[in-house]
């Protein structure tokens, strides 16, 4: 018989409706968790919270499905209380939700950096915001924000790069403030392919870097031939489970099967 690791756990994962966040979502539940699925709203391009949330039930699992923007401060705390007013708590939160503004800082829109403030950063807050109370009180909780390394290195991502980074940034902190309550709270930074990463546009605009000397061979065959979705959830598991109890603050690059610990300073 097969050890189900997440047992008994509920999970929430925003940006599931497709690619990286449905993937997620599939494997805890595959690993016993009761999932809630989230998008911003349904019949969006490549799928939604209802289909993977029926995908799930489809396999014998249990998933509930919500649709809405977490870079609402309320939404995202509706979000948090349909997992409790379906599943009695909240022990694991997967900040997956995500936009991807392609544009050097010359051509980026004053809504395409408000945009990506607001899902990146602003929704990553609010979903822990009201998350980390009910998971202080029951001492066990495990947050997963889903960063970049896109801030280090990659050309005509300003407004991207800034709000990832501000995520790692919140990352580390909430770790700190959280630890004691038996809170983790760690980044992963994965490259998979998904509705905004591997489509036309982007392989479009990673040839046009790539053709200007400002991008690698490298970093242009990885942004236009990215690794399936389904290569990010094994560590993101492992991180959910007691065994990783004492891993906190820290950043994973995941890379097909290729796994990297990111080496911050810590003082």
């Amino acid at each position: 018989m097969k050890l189900l690791k997440l047992k008994g756990k509920v999970a929430i994962i925003t940006g599931s409706g497709s690619g990286i966040g449905k993937a997620e979502a599939t494997a805890m539940a595959q690993e016993g968790a009761k999932v809630v699925t989230n998008n911003r709203k349904p019949g969006s391009e490549g799928g939604d919270a209802e289909i993977t949330a029926r995908q799930i039930k489809d396999m014998g699992g249990e998933a509930v499905p919500f649709f809405g923007d977490v870079g609402d401060f309320e939404t995202a705390r509706e979000l948090i209380q349909t997992a409790v007013d379906n599943f009695g708590k909240i022990d694991i939160l997967v900040n997956n939700a995500g936009t991807l503004p392609r544009t050097p800082i010359w051509e980026t829109t004053e809504q395409e950096f408000e945009d990506a403030i607001r899902i990146h950063v602003r929704g990553t807050f609010n979903c822990i915001k009201h998350a980390c109370v009910i998971m202080m009180e029951q001492k066990w909780g495990r947050i997963i924000n889903t960063s970049s390394l896109v801030w280090l290195r990659q050309a005509s991502h300003g407004s991207y790069a800034m709000a990832k980074a501000g995520m790692m940034g919140f990352t580390r902190t909430i770790a700190m403030d959280l630890k004691e309550y038996g809170i983790t709270c760690n980044a992963i930074a994965p490259v998979a392919r998904s509705r905004i990463v591997g489509d036309a546009k982007s392989i479009a605009r990673f040839t046009q870097l790539y053709e200007a000397g400002l991008i690698t061979k490298h970093h242009y065959e990885l942004a236009t031939n990215p690794p399936h979705p389904e290569t990010v959830p094994p560590l993101l598991l492992y991180l959910c489970t007691d065994e990783a109890a004492d891993i906190t603050g820290h950043l994973f690059r995941i890379v097909g099967g290729h796994v990297a610990h990111c080496c911050l300073p810590l003082d």
